[in-house]
């Protein structure tokens, strides 16, 4: 499986700083999800994890 880098160093504080980076946030979570939603069930259980786990997450914990 591929390992992403997601690492962002922090953005200055101001208004459009602040969209981007709820913006990129947003996407991060949405390619994530995505790529679990891929995964079988079997694959899932094996990083202890389960579908409903999924829409959880994706919901913000």
């Amino acid at each position: 499986m591929t390992t992403f880098d997601t690492y962002r160093a922090a953005p200055a504080t101001n208004f459009f700083s602040t969209v981007l980076g709820q913006l990129i946030s947003w996407n991060d979570r949405r390619v994530t999800k995505k790529m679990l939603s891929n995964l079988t069930d079997r694959e899932l259980n094996d990083i202890g994890l389960e579908r409903a786990d999924i829409a959880t997450w994706s919901r913000g914990r």
